[in-house]
């Protein structure tokens, strides 16, 4: 691949930024596109693109001007169509057209990992309105989870105990979808001992893979996650091997470069550690902001070195870590930041990143908590401590 290369970037929220610093850092040129203007991305791109990623035309038109070496989408909601159309004219799609268009909507990665490939899946059923989720629920049983096809970051995701919950959870994932796809999963609640996210890095000279890490999610959106997350040998080679096979199934026309998060729930079944997976993302995920903390290259290091085909390392170690999220909690443009002083002052394992988001909503995640530790408890206490310091502050 040339150098300097040049990245269309779709999408520039707080996870495109760092992939952009670290892209940039080897030499790109990145263009980031978003539907608003002064995204976190953007701030630090050499150029920007302001408009839906569901206008199809708009899309094409935007890499047909800009002829980008690669095409990185960092978000779901895309017109998966105009990237196949892309790749199609000889556009490198990252990791394919085939994996943005299968992990866009959740129907379509669940089927492709259960039904194609026969990965160990929670019980699940679909529904376009209220009467299709009460009959999803019979199928599935009591506690289950109502949640978009498509959405981000667990937006519209609810725990449903009975009957008498389904109807607000239906106009809940409605109202929080995504797309134009009015549609929801009804699944199984699995009561798991833990979820981890596994990134996989596929690249020019095979997969490699990162110590697993732990999360704790409230309302479907993760609140902290830490690595390595404790897991045992027979259970981490079950998640690497179903990691490998859905990665691999998603190459589709494209090279398939790229690194992958691809999340697990882990319970005790007779024989050890049962291994059921949950999702992927087709890039880097949320919960693997700590690897700016544990890893001497960071999942976004990663995906930029596997993107612009450069090397990867066959092994990669974690020392303990974690981050935990700094939220907002209500709408508005004018706020600032407080605490920052205290919160780094609390260890010298501590580093906080803020995302330069302009606009705040309630539970919207402006910044992140880092820390190092001993091990991965001193790490959480000392990442929530950090957290619970940065105020943030309503003009």
């Amino acid at each position: 691949m040339p150098f300097t290369a040049t990245i269309l970037l779709l999408g520039s929220g707080e996870l495109g930024r760092e992939f952009a610093i670290s892209a940039k850092r080897l030499g790109a040129k990145v263009v980031a596109c978003d539907a608003y203007d002064n995204a976190p991305a953007m701030q630090v791109a050499d150029g920007r693109e302001v408009f839906s990623m569901l206008d199809g035309d708009a899309l094409i038109d935007v890499a047909r001007r800009h002829r980008p070496d690669v095409i990185v989408p960092e978000i779901e909601a895309i017109r998966t169509e105009a990237l196949a159309q892309l790749e199609a004219e000889g556009f490198a799609v990252i990791p394919s057209a085939k994996a943005a268009q299968a992990t866009m909507n959740r129907d379509t990665i669940r089927d492709l990992a259960a039904h194609e490939l026969g990965l160990a899946t929670s019980r699940y059923a679909y529904a376009s309105d209220l009467d299709e989720v009460r009959e999803g629920a019979t199928q599935t049983g009591y506690p289950c989870i109502v949640k978009p096809v498509m959405s981000s970051s667990g937006k519209g995701q609810s725990k449903v105990e009975n009957e008498a919950q389904l109807a607000e959870a239906w106009d809940h994932a409605c109202a929080n979808m995504r797309g134009d796809r009015r549609r929801v999963i009804v699944e199984e609640f699995i009561a798991f001992d833990y979820e981890i996210t596994l990134l996989a890095v596929r690249h020019r000279d095979g997969i490699s893979f990162c110590p697993p890490i732990g999360h704790r999610q409230e309302r479907g959106d993760y609140q902290e996650s830490w690595q390595p997350q404790t897991m045992s040998d027979q259970a981490l080679r079950s998640a690497q091997d179903m990691a490998t096979r859905i990665v691999t199934a998603l190459k589709g026309g494209g090279r398939g470069h790229g690194l992958f998060g691809v999340e697990f729930f882990v319970r005790s079944g007779e024989d050890g550690e049962e291994v059921i997976f949950s999702e992927l993302s087709p890039r880097p995920h949320d919960t693997g902001m700590v690897t700016l903390a544990s890893q001497e290259l960071s999942e976004f290091d990663l995906h930029a070195r596997a993107v612009l085909g450069l090397p990867i390392p066959a092994e990669i170690a974690a020392r303990p870590a974690a981050s935990a999220v700094i939220l907002a909690d209500r709408d508005t443009e004018s706020f600032g930041y407080e605490g920052l002083g205290d919160a780094l002052a609390l260890d010298e394992h501590v580093d906080i990143r803020l995302f330069g988001k302009p606009v705040a909503r309630p539970y919207r995640r402006m910044g992140v908590a880092l820390a190092r530790g001993g091990d991965t408890d001193e790490a959480r206490r000392l990442a929530k401590e950090a957290a619970g310091r940065i105020r943030v502050r309503y003009d």
